[in-house]
């Protein structure tokens, strides 16, 4: 409740507060206090409070409109706020009870006890509810209004084009900001909104040139035509750069048909415009056209960009054509631009694919300032042409010229660390891209859960792998192979499993590693069902490498007529692979009738390959066919094939040991030897004994059969035993098939020692634990 002495105020006094702030037309006009202000009579106590009350606030009304007159912009006249009657002062004054009281004084006028005012000016309502006055009037009476209803009055409409045209202006400039900000999919909407609603012609040049960024950036085909199509209809005005950013945007997503036609029918093209066409066709694989598209502007500029050059020098390298590639070589060296750096870095990935990997070397020894691409281009050539060691000595001379490594650098030196067998190597690779903020890179980090796989350090590529925060199919592949490949298929089958129930869609690699899984672990039930869920589930049609892993399923179990039949009712024709799983069962089956077909059809294939003779060469040592055998030496003979030595080699403290079958190079040759001695001395207290030459397999000479004890596999697992300490796992590689001699006693040298033994031949991978190998003697 209000105190008795209120607040009182009269017309005069409210006019002298406010007047220099009433405009001058307002102040003279003749009904403005009449209308808006309360009577000039002020009483003090003469109404209860509740009245006095309303009546303050039915006043107020009048004075709130009038401070919002003189606050905003004096636009609309005040004639407009005089015409108001009670019932709309109401509608936009909130009044709420705030009491009741028991007079029947004010129940019989149908006043409210309180209230309160809501204004629609944000933070006006607590200021003005500080404000308090009272009437001079004994009573109220409802003011009638001498206009017409708020609600029927008619406001001016605006025509169309000037309410739409300022709306469509707004969303042109509204796509161009989300384009800026690479939210090209809600560009692309709102593009189509405008669309939609035929506002085509407010789509300015900049506007035109976001919505082209907007695609590429997307790859947005319906997106290219949508926004072409409205150009041409718009009768928009395309000027050389508009025409050139139209074809960058058909070229980008792969519409190179209407490219074509864009070209043709351009009235004027600049080095840009050729330039980008003959990108799009090198792009495409259309090397050729590319070419010749390149002859005609060169006929008509002969000049060219650096950018030019190196699309060309792509396209040769696209095409093998070394000389062609040295011709353009020629012309970027005439025109000034061989020393650019995009160029030189074109040239050495060119020289490194048409298999020069010396002028690769050359251009990139004489390039001024050496980027990262470029060393990442020569270290990546010569891991190509095989020559890795001489690439791991490149990427320690980046790195101590202070180049800035990249993931693709590291990457590749993982991937050369992989061929090597270099685990220390591979460590350092690995703790570098750590070390430069690479640890998360999807390439890397699948490159790595590869070369663990490849050493048998499981734990440590599903480490890699639970640590990605992103995987692909690569990587997926990556781990299923790996555990296939060291005979742990049942993990690998969970891991495939895992992988359908995260919805990752499985590709024919995926289902090539799963059975090669199921194959080399022998899980034949699986193995089926997973092979014909192939193209049943997932609509992929199983390729001969598929085959190959089936045939060699059902040869690990014995079922070689199966094998055969399932070879002959392939839906294409059998491929080596195929003929070589079935050869390989026969082998450890003593199966010589099927042995000699597969080799025959082998020998058809693959004339030149020494393992096919090899391994039936074994088949008839096994099965006592030594004419047979002795066919065969002659065969190698008359085609010029000699079995090439056996090769081991084992890596400790970073240096690579090599042996081969009765080596003597070695400064440790003694202690190697006498080590094989006391290996073979133990073993044989286990019922182990030197197989006869009869039973040699596979990739070994006739020299090695005089070495038998001292084979290089004997040799390289002495030099391991003597170099390293008792609880690291020994992990040699060789470049053949392990014999049947070595297999028997590595096992038995792995229990009598307690360690772990991995042996990675040129089959898979064998871990030879407490006696027994991970391959189930099938190899």
């Amino acid at each position: 409740m209000f105190p008795g002495d209120v607040l009182s105020f009269s017309k005069t006094s409210f006019l002298r507060a406010f007047h220099p702030y009433i405009p001058a037309v307002y102040r003279k006009e003749p009904h403005f206090t009449s209308t808006i202000l309360p009577s000039s009579k002020s009483i003090h106590h003469c109404l209860p409070p509740g009245a006095a009350l309303f009546l303050i606030f039915s006043s107020f009304a009048s004075c709130f409109h009038l401070l919002l007159l003189l606050l905003v912009p004096m636009e609309i006249p005040l004639s407009r706020y005089q015409s108001y009657t009670l019932d709309q002062f109401q509608s936009e004054c909130y009044f709420s009870a705030l009491g009741s009281s028991g007079s029947s004084y004010f129940s019989g006028k149908g006043f409210v006890f309180g209230c309160g005012l809501r204004s629609k000016v944000r933070n006006w309502r607590n200021h003005f509810s500080l404000i308090c006055c009272c009437s001079t009037e004994s009573g109220i009476r409802r003011p009638k209004s001498s206009r017409i209803p708020y609600h029927e009055k008619v406001e001016p409409v605006l025509e169309d084009t000037q309410m739409r045209k300022p709306s469509f202006v707004g969303l042109c400039s509204e796509i161009e900001k989300l384009v800026l900000c690479n939210r090209y999919r809600d560009a692309i909407e709102l593009f189509e909104i405008l669309e939609l609603e035929g506002g085509g012609r407010y789509v300015g040049a900049s506007t035109y040139d976001a919505l082209v960024s907007a695609c590429v950036g997307l790859r947005y085909i319906r997106g290219v035509k949508k926004v072409f199509n409205l150009m041409i209809s718009s009768g928009f005005e395309l000027d050389l750069y508009m025409m050139n950013r139209v074809l960058f945007m058909h070229v980008r997503c792969g519409l190179m048909h209407d490219a074509w036609k864009l070209f043709d029918d351009m009235p004027e093209r600049d080095e840009v415009s050729w330039t980008m066409m003959i990108g799009g066709l090198v792009d495409s694989g259309n090397n050729n056209e590319a070419f010749r598209l390149f002859l005609c502007m060169w006929e008509e500029f002969n000049d060219g960009s650096p950018h030019t050059f190196v699309t060309m020098i792509k396209a040769a390298a696209g095409l093998g054509l070394i000389q062609v590639g040295r011709q353009i070589h020629s012309c970027a060296l005439k025109m000034e631009v061989g020393d650019d750096t995009f160029v030189s870095c074109a040239l050495i990935d060119m020289y490194s694919k048409c298999g020069s990997i010396d002028d690769a070397y050359c251009v990139f020894d004489q390039m001024p300032k050496k980027s990262t691409v470029a060393w990442n281009s020569i270290i990546s050539g010569y891991a190509l042409h095989g020559y890795s060691e001489e690439a791991l000595n490149l990427f320690y001379e980046m790195r101590n010229s202070g180049a800035k490594l990249d993931h693709f650098t590291i990457s590749t030196v993982i991937r050369i660390c992989t061929r090597l067998a270099s685990f220390e190597h591979a460590k350092q690779a690995h703790a570098a891209l750590v070390r430069h903020g690479f640890g998360t890179d999807l390439v890397a980090n699948s490159a790595l859960i590869d070369f663990y796989s490849k050493w048998g350090r499981m734990e440590d590529a599903q480490h890699v792998f639970d640590t990605m925060h992103q995987k692909n199919i690569i990587s997926w592949n990556a781990l299923i192979a790996g555990y296939g490949n060291h005979g742990q298929g049942e993990e690998a089958l969970e891991i495939f499993e895992q992988m359908l129930r995260e919805r990752m869609v499985p590709n024919h690699v995926t289902f090539l590693a799963v059975l090669s899984a199921c194959s080399y672990s022998g899980l034949s039930e699986r193995g089926w069902e997973i092979f014909q869920s192939m193209s049943k589930d997932h609509k992929i049609k199983p390729r001969p490498m598929h085959y190959a892993c089936m045939i060699e399923l059902l040869g690990r179990e014995g079922l070689l007529d199966e094998a055969l039949a399932l070879i002959r009712t392939a839906p294409f024709q059998p491929t080596a692979n195929m003929w070589a799983a079935l050869l390989t069962a026969c082998r450890m089956h003593e199966n010589f009738v099927l042995g000699k077909l597969a080799a025959e059809k082998l020998y058809g294939m693959e004339p030149e390959k020494m393992c096919n003779y090899v391994v039936l060469l074994n088949i008839y040592n096994t099965t006592g066919r030594l004419k047979e055998a002795a066919g065969v030496l002659q065969t190698l003979k008359r085609k010029g094939l000699r079995m090439l030595y056996a090769c081991t080699w084992i890596e400790v403290k970073r240096w690579q040991n090599v042996f081969l079958s009765g080596d003597k190079s070695h400064p440790q040759t003694e202690e190697i030897y006498q080590k094989v001695d006391n290996l073979m001395e133990e073993i044989s207290r286990y019922g182990y004994t030197v197989e006869d030459d009869e039973a040699l397999l596979p990739d070994v000479d006739e020299e090695e059969q005089r070495v038998l004890k001292y084979h290089s596999e004997k040799l390289a697992i002495a030099f391991g035993l003597i170099n390293t300490p008792n609880w690291m796992p020994l992990q040699i590689m060789q470049g053949h098939r392990i014999c049947r001699d070595c297999h028997t006693a590595i096992k038995l040298i792995a229990m009598v020692t307690g360690r772990e033994i991995v042996v990675r031949d040129a089959s898979r991978f064998h871990h030879f634990r407490n006696g027994s190998c991970s391959c189930g003697d099938y190899w």
